[in-house]
């Protein structure tokens, strides 16, 4: 039996899209049988790369957000993309602290969330074209996963 799930999700880059985006990826990864912490971490990374699409991609201006989620096994597979403005220095982008947004208050640690949230994270961007936030996280690691096909 094929143990693998996907999901894609297109929205507009409002800051009242970023829960839902967050509620439809804890929502597709029920199926993982997730912890609440694990639920709570997958949110919070979401929530982040949501966020800095809609800041720092597009920089308010509304256009298209795509969510593309899988499950595989035990892992969840998360990408966020937007078509915006991009980042010219990946690297320096996802040190602690690092923002182009100083003056509207932004910490600089959503790179640093994801990174902590997930077991992975690559950034893929090029200036002009896009950011693509690639996520995975193993669900249930470190416990036993009791399921009807385990009988």
């Amino acid at each position: 039996m094929d143990h693998t799930n996907e999901m894609q999700l297109i929205f507009d880059s409002r800051s009242s899209n970023e829960s839902f985006a967050r509620v439809t990826v804890a929502a597709f990864m029920t199926s993982l049988n997730p912890t609440v912490e694990e639920v709570s971490d997958v949110k919070t990374a979401v929530s982040e790369a949501v966020t800095n699409a809609i800041i720092h991609g597009y920089e308010g201006e509304v256009h298209n957000i795509c969510i593309r989620c899988r499950t595989k096994e035990q892992t969840l597979f998360v990408e966020i993309e937007d078509f915006g403005k991009g980042i010219e220095d990946v690297e320096k982008a996802m040190e602690p602290l690092f923002t182009t947004k100083a003056e509207a208050e932004r910490s600089g640690m959503g790179f640093s969330f994801m990174e902590a949230f997930m077991d992975s994270l690559e950034v893929e961007s090029t200036p002009g074209k896009g950011t693509l936030v690639k996520m995975s996280k193993i669900i249930g690691k470190g416990r036993k996963i009791w399921t009807t096909q385990s009988l």
